[in-house]
């Protein structure tokens, strides 16, 4: 009888994607299956169905997992972090099949989301090939249909009308490509990129932008892509486990560099469209985007700009997600690009950029030109070599090398068979004991790798439906990495617990403030707003409301005051709005200024007399001067001809520091006064006069704003306010171009906001602020109106050779509204990190706990842990019931040993540093805690009515200094320690005075310090022999911020310093050299001040 064979196939079908994990599994079920007979097989299949239904999938990090599939040892991969993909497939498989241009080449059909078919005569090679292209693409997502194995039974498939990315036998390249019109071809086996044969016309497949192609196709060549090269210096290996170990390092080592090529390619394509985001309004000016872009460029982003892809690209920039893309763009920003942040600066050419586009004229520039800002020598740290400009041509030299990252594994325990319940129940005990074992033998420093088993033992408890248990696994992430808390499975876990374990739930403190959080969450969610709104000139006639929100979208100004008295100028002399027309006109008159001095091009002759970073923001028309026939050119620091004739010239006119006065007046001529400007100079005995006709009263307007702009820059230690006055002179620019009429003149004066205020107001600062005043910076830098400073915080720099060289840079923490933070390099005084984001609260406290760890506090009753090597923000402490109000360290022998927080109601934990344990808790009897102190084992407790004594081991009450003023609705506002003169320093709500107890004689009534013209003490910090004191104080009328310098042993004010325009809210000592002080919201300033 003849025999009949019916072939048997096994399909593993897997939410995720472990291409290499599972291909081995079926190779080892393969080799499983060959001694069975042919009833043992199915049975054997299903042991190894359910044996993988068992293997859990990793959280994401750096933890993979290990099981036995004899004669393998198996390796289930994590991805790097929530947002990444999964990769257990060999990313470089493209690198091999097609050149590097090709691959450029495909990723433009994928990102211009052309219809794609692939075709090879391997199947596995089909998906493998695309899957690395959508690997490519992150953080960018396909967003269309995407089967990359068709049979032939669903070639119709390829007929659809939308974007597609499909895959096919090479079998059928013919019939698909003579059937179907507008579909890319793409031969994986011999690497061709074709058309159909049906269309009438190839399909428009752009370049990508050639400078991000180049530094990718420099980047790809220099990548090891085969691996018999890299095992020539190494010995031969007998062991499979050895081989199969040594093979994946090499995989994966590679498969990270192919990761971070890919990533910089995107990021180079992208990296510019952040510029032309408004994000209170969630506008996209795409039209000013591709303007900027070089001219063989536009054709790709004119496509790209319209797919699904960007549109969602640009939702997550509009969220500000920090994904792979934010952070890589982050950690490559150039010293300039941080700088840009701090100031919203029209788009103009540096000298240096104009010099670099000389030799690249093709190049078209796109970023905008700001000036230097003045370092603090004295804490300067030596200079790294810095990047290049933003023209810089791309690195291309190697590829980017990311700090290697150690990858840990946890053996799966052994499946028993048969899968009966009592396995099962043996299996998932095993698993919890193993976890932990492994929780416990840990170190307590290592906790990401402590959140990884807390995350896997919380599965398991949930397997094994001990839901507390896995609650109490899932709450401990808060404390090792918050940022793989599985918040959906949690609150499934509460919806579906039993009434009685819910109960049980609520009596643990810990479980109930997580199950709360949880489900608060749930009903605050608010949903992301996921509106991208491109950018369209008004239509309709714009009340001031209307105007500002249009202005702001449009990119030109964010500044409200600054917009008000823009439509102020439009409006003289007509009802208070703005016709669609006259915006129409302004819009138009700006971006076409914007553009022509984008081709303003000097000769080497002139730019060698300005600065690097001088751009030019305008230009005369021909005028006839004493210092010859020329331009009139405006920088912003000077006023300088551009003299005609056989070669153009550079001749100074003005430095604006340097301007002693201006005039506008006329000169006779025949019959004619012709209206001339006149420029008296410090430096100079001449005069300088240019005859420059109709231009000339809008010239003098500018002159004299630049003019009042800079002395108030200088003498406020603030650079804002030269940018301030040049987009004031270059509004005024753009409304006399616009309005044309007999008033135009009048109403740019209404921009002329520097030249009124040194007028109307005396600009003189006193001199003892002027000596002591160092800097201002402006942590509110793109916002739409200034924010308050609640804290500030100075943390010094270290020099750590795994970290990159900007890292070691000191910082300066400053918390502002909302739960918001920004980070200053204090080297450099430029943004580092624009923006944290910790609840919605007001962060009260900053800290740095110990060199890798920053903690803030919060209203919202948290303590937020920022990673000061990936300033990132993944441990949260939330066992305080109330808002928390200060955090202090104790440190034993210079090294951080405990942690101290204390909350408004009155609460003390003891943290240990290392394992974010409780050691104790402590209530005082009062409740209003809002600040601690630490001094020989002594806590010193600011409460409203008493500062109180406690030891820090035992807790107990050992001193009591109660409020002595008569006023009852006062009370203690802050206060410092000042051991070496057995001194306590404090200050009471609405008091002027400042009061000095002996620490050994309480009973002695406290010394008193009155502060002249203060309202409220708010801060105080003690600084060498010093304290220095911030206020809210009234002078002139006007309530500003106030600093006291008190010599600690005269008792007396050496120095009152006005450097802020609202209360003083915030102080911080950087190292004792410099202090620095915080304004509330009607400045938001931070100035910093020299210390003596």
């Amino acid at each position: 009888m003849p025999v009949c064979f019916v072939p048997f196939a096994v399909c593993v079908i897997s939410r995720y994607p472990y291409f290499n994990a599972l291909k081995d599994c079926l190779s080892c079920l393969l080799v499983q299956l060959r001694p069975l007979q042919d009833l043992d097989v199915e049975e054997h299949i299903k042991e190894f169905a359910a044996k993988l239904f068992l293997i859990p999938s990793p959280p994401p990090g750096l933890l993979h997992l290990v099981f036995n599939m004899k004669p393998l040892q198996i390796i289930i991969p994590s991805r790097e972090d929530p947002d990444s993909p999964i990769i257990d497939l060999d990313l470089h498989l493209p690198l091999l099949c097609f050149r590097p241009e090709q691959v450029l080449q495909i990723m433009t059909c994928i990102l211009t989301e052309q219809k794609i078919v692939f075709f090879s005569s391997d199947w596995a090679l089909l998906t493998l090939v695309a899957e690395c292209f959508m690997l490519y693409l992150h953080p960018l997502q396909w967003q269309h249909t995407f089967v990359p194995l068709l049979s032939r039974q669903m070639l119709d498939f390829v007929m659809a009308p939308t974007s597609f990315l499909m895959g096919c036998h090479t079998d059928h390249f013919e019939e698909v490509s003579m059937e179907i019109e507008d579909l890319v071809l793409i031969n994986i086996d011999n690497g061709d990129i074709t058309c159909s044969k049906m269309a009438e016309e190839e399909p428009e497949i752009p370049d990508v932008p050639a400078q991000a192609a180049e530094a990718f196709m420099k980047r790809v060549e220099s990548l090891q892509l085969h691996y018999d090269l890299e095992l020539c210096h190494l010995r031969a290996s007998t062991d499979l486990g050895e081989l199969q170990t040594r093979r994946r390092a090499w995989q994966q080592k590679l498969n990270t560099e192919v990761q971070q090529t890919a990533l910089q390619l995107i990021v180079n394509i992208f990296r510019e469209v952040k510029d032309h985001l408004n994000y209170e309004h969630r506008v996209f000016n795409s039209e000013e985007f591709l303007k900027t872009r070089a001219i063989g460029d536009q054709p790709f982003y004119r496509k790209v700009l319209e797919t699904y892809m960007f549109h969602s690209f640009l939702k997550a920039r509009l969220n500000r997600k920090m994904d792979a893309f934010a952070r890589m763009d982050l950690s490559t920003q150039t010293e300039e690009d941080r700088i840009n942040l701090m100031f919203h600066t029209p788009r103009r050419l540096t000298m240096e950029k104009m010099a670099s586009k000389q030799f690249n004229p093709q190049y078209v520039v796109s970023r905008r030109m700001v000036i230097s800002m003045p370092d603090l020598q004295e804490i300067k740290l030596p200079e790294v070599p810095t990047r290049k400009s933003s023209l810089r041509k791309l690195e291309t030299g190697v590829a980017v090398r990311m700090p290697s990252k150690s990858i840990s594994t946890f053996k799966i325990p052994e499946i028993h068979f048969p899968l009966i319940f009592q396995c099962v129940h043996s299996y998932y005990t095993d698993f919890y004991n193993h976890l932990s074992k492994a929780i416990n033998t840990l170190p307590p420093d290592n906790s990401a790798l402590l959140a990884r088993y807390f995350y896997l033992r919380g599965l398991i408890s949930l397997m094994q439906g001990k839901l507390l248990n896995a609650l109490s696994d899932f709450q401990n992430l808060d404390k090792t990495d918050l940022r793989i808390f599985p918040t959906d499975l949690v609150r499934k876990i509460v919806e579906t617990m039993a009434p009685a374990e819910r109960l049980q739930a609520d009596r643990k403190p810990e479980l109930k403030k997580l199950i709360s959080r949880v489900m608060e969450n749930q009903r605050e969610v608010m949903k992301i707003d996921d509106r991208v709104k491109n950018f369209e000139l008004p239509k309709t006639h714009m009340q001031l409301d209307d105007f500002v929100k249009r202005i702001q979208e449009s990119g030109i100004v964010k500044d409200i005051d600054t917009i008000h008295r823009l439509f102020d100028a439009l409006t003289v002399g007509h009802q208070k709005q703005i016709d669609p027309e006259t915006f129409r006109d302004f819009y138009n008159y700006w971006k076409e200024t914007e553009a022509e001095a984008q081709e303003v091009n000097l000769p080497p002759t002139v730019i060698q007399h300005l600065d690097k970073n001088e751009c030019v923001y305008k230009l005369s028309s021909s005028v006839k001067t004493n210092y010859g026939v020329g331009k009139i050119a405006l920088t912003q620091k000077r006023l300088f001809l551009l003299t005609e004739g056989g070669r153009p010239g550079y001749v100074q006119i003005a430095a604006f520091r340097d301007i002693e006065d201006v005039k506008s007046t006329t000169v006779a001529f025949l019959l004619l006064r012709i209206p001339t400007l006149r420029i008296k100079t410090l430096s100079k005995k001449e005069v300088f006069e240019a005859n420059l006709k109709t231009e000339c009263d809008l010239w003098y307007l500018i002159v004299k704003e630049m003019w009042a702009g800079k002395k108030m820059a200088d003498d406020h230690k603030d650079p804002q306010y030269i940018q301030q006055a040049l987009t004031n002179v270059l509004l005024m620019d753009a409304v006399v171009g616009t309005l044309q009429s007999s008033k135009t003149i009048y109403a740019a004066s209404k921009l002329s906001y520097f030249d009124r205020m040194k007028n109307e107001v005396p600009m003189m600062v006193p001199k003892t602020t002027s000596e002591t005043l160092k800097h201002k910076i402006n942590p509110s830098a793109g916002e739409t109106f200034p924010q308050a400073i609640d804290v500030l915080l100075y943390t010094p720099g270290h020099l750590d050779p795994s970290e990159r060289p900007g890292n070691a840079h000191p910082k300066l923490w400053c918390a502002l509204s909302e739960g918001k933070a920004v980070v200053f390099d204090a080297s450099t005084w430029s943004i580092q990190q624009h923006c944290f984001k910790m609840g919605r609260s007001k962060l009260t406290c900053m800290i740095m706990v110990e060199q890798s760890q920053v903690w803030i506090g919060s209203q919202d009753s948290n303590i937020y842990i920022i990673n000061t090597h990936s300033m990132s923000c993944n441990k949260q402490l939330n066992d305080h019931r109330s808002d928390v109000t200060d955090i202090i360290v104790d440190k034993k022998n210079g090294i951080p040993s405990e942690a101290y927080s204390s909350s408004l109601d009155g609460t003390v934990i003891a943290w240990n540093i290392s394992t974010l344990k409780v050691n104790r808790v402590f209530q005082l009897p009062c409740q209003n805690l809002t600040s601690i102190k630490l001094h020989n084992d002594q806590l010193w407790c600011c409460t409203g009515s008493c500062i109180l004594v406690v030891s820090t081991h035992e807790f107990q009450l050992q001193l009591k200094i109660e409020h002595h003023l008569k006023d009852v609705c006062s009370y203690f506002l802050c206060f410092q320690l000042f051991p070496e003169r057995d001194e306590v320093w404090a200050s009471y709500s609405g008091s002027s005075d400042l009061y000095i107890w002996n620490t050994k004689d309480f009973s002695s009534p406290p010394q008193k310090i009155h502060l002249q013209d203060c309202s409220e003490i708010t801060c105080m910090i003690r600084v060498k022999n010093q304290m220095w004191v911030g206020s809210s104080a009234r002078l002139q009328g006007k309530s500003k911020g106030k600093i006291y310098v008190v010599s600690a042993e005269k008792k007396t004010v050496e120095k009152e310093l006005v450097g802020h325009a609202d209360t003083v809210r915030a102080l911080c000592s950087a190292e004792d050299r410099y202090v620095l002080s915080g304004s509330g919201r009607e400045e938001g300033k931070i100035a910093i001040w020299k210390a003596e």
